[in-house]
């Protein structure tokens, strides 16, 4: 069977290319990317893809699925759903279930169920620790070997330096890249907001810049020493804008992601004693905000990913001070990107296409993120003028915590498209 593409400004940043053209795709691989194809006497089925951005498959590093034990607030199935509604056709699952994703057995079991159960790529991401307790390494060789293609202790931070750089040691020896959370937990004294106005105001603790930056400096002198790959998680600070242009121009290997929560709202934003605005780290002060966005402008920061974090409603109604951290991304971040970065002028299509594609590609080492003649056929098809409302009764996600419900955004993904298979298509 063949499928043409037609007609769609084709965003492929492998290629440099940024041009109306025609993609067809023959058993999961595509065969043409050209301008213009006339002859389509041998299509089976033809994609209007006119005014829409035709992009390299998006893809998540940084997605909390909850499975195995914590399938009332999302499982591996629900959750790839959702990433492909938003146009993610691989995802990268934090390893902060119950069991933690900390041994070659449960790397096993999450690659399975999501084979059973997904439509989409799951990847899944190893603990730096076992049952991310800090207190001893992983066998990181074996969970490679099971399936992951990263470590990180996400949800938390390892603060024993030599047991963290001893994991990257590993990790580099085995070319696996390291995410880091970035979080002095001692630091931290039952914060639920930035320590700014918002909090004063609400009553809750703060949580300062310097939580996130004292782990972001150490971290980038571990993998100076080590040479691992680090991947800074969640950016959020302003200090973190320099700590990791400053590290690049050191020649260390450091990429970094934000995420759209981070770069649209600060704490002035949030609500009354609203959970869904409470998130880890939190959303900071304006100047933190818009050294963010510089941050992405000038590619800085390589990625934008979600932190995607279901809860379940009842968890998020215990107000700011109580209910845990985190919110859902999948269904909103393309929208997000393109209304707050791209109709604003802070990046390119190609430099969205690059941050939500092409760059964590390369961070992973695989062959994604190219819509190139030859490669495999994971194709998001975005239109970027189409205005919605965000409605979370629409959500795949079992997950409905976010401060985004009731906005009016611009760009909806039409096609989420895996090895040439349709798996979501927009019907409204």
């Amino acid at each position: 069977m063949k499928t043409i593409i037609k007609g769609g400004r084709v965003i492929n940043p492998a290629a440099n290319m940024d041009e109306v053209r025609d993609i067809v795709i023959e058993n999961g691989i595509i065969i043409k990317n050209e301008k213009n194809i006339t002859d389509l006497s041998d299509i089976d089925k033809t994609i209007d893809a006119a005014g829409c951005y035709v992009m390299p498959g998006l893809i998540d590093l940084h997605v909390h699925l909850r499975e195995p034990g914590f399938e009332h607030k999302e499982t591996i199935e629900t959750g790839a759903k959702a990433a492909a509604k938003g146009g993610y056709t691989t995802v990268c699952p934090m390893p902060n279930t119950k069991p933690a994703t900390d041994c070659g057995e449960t790397v096993a079991w999450v690659v399975n169920k999501a084979k059973e159960v997904s439509q989409i790529n799951v990847l899944p991401v190893g603990a730096v620790t076992i049952g991310q307790a800090g207190q001893e390494n992983t066998d990181i060789a074996a969970m490679k070997e099971a399936g992951i293609y990263a470590i990180s202790e996400d949800g938390k931070s390892v603060m024993n330096s030599g047991i963290y750089r001893k994991a990257m040691k590993e990790a580099a020896r085995l070319n696996l890249p390291v995410f880091a959370h970035c979080e002095d937990i001692n630091m931290v004294e039952g914060g639920a907001l930035n320590a700014g106005e918002k909090a004063r105001e609400l009553g809750v603790k703060g949580i300062t810049n310097a939580v996130e930056d004292v782990i972001a400096a150490r971290d980038i002198m571990l993998a100076k020493e080590t040479g691992a790959k680090l991947h800074l998680c969640h950016c959020s600070t302003i200090d973190s804008v320099e700590m990791v242009r400053q590290a690049k121009a050191d020649g260390i290997k450091v990429t970094a992601e934000v995420c759209p929560h981070h770069f649209t709202l600060c704490e002035e934003d949030i609500e009354g004693d609203d959970a869904n605005y409470k998130m880890n780290p939190p959303v900071r002060g304006r100047k933190d905000l818009e050294a963010l966005r510089r941050g992405l402008h000038d590619d800085v920061f390589d990625v934008i990913s979600t932190d995607h974090a279901p809860h379940c409603a009842y968890e998020k109604a215990a107000g700011i001070a109580k209910a845990p951290f985190g919110i859902v991304g999948s269904e909103t971040a393309v929208a997000l990107t393109i209304t707050e970065l791209v109709d604003k002028g802070v990046l390119t299509p190609m430099q969205m296409a690059a941050k939500m594609s092409y760059n964590p590609a390369k961070i992973l080492g695989i062959d994604k993120g190219d819509i190139s003649e030859g490669k495999v056929a994971d194709i998001t098809i975005i239109n970027p003028s189409e205005e919605y409302v965000i409605d979370v009764n629409t959500f795949e996600s079992k997950g409905r915590n976010t401060p985004f419900n009731g906005w009016k955004v611009r760009g909806k993904v039409k096609y989420t498209i895996v090895a040439g298979d349709v798996v979501y298509m927009d019907k409204l």
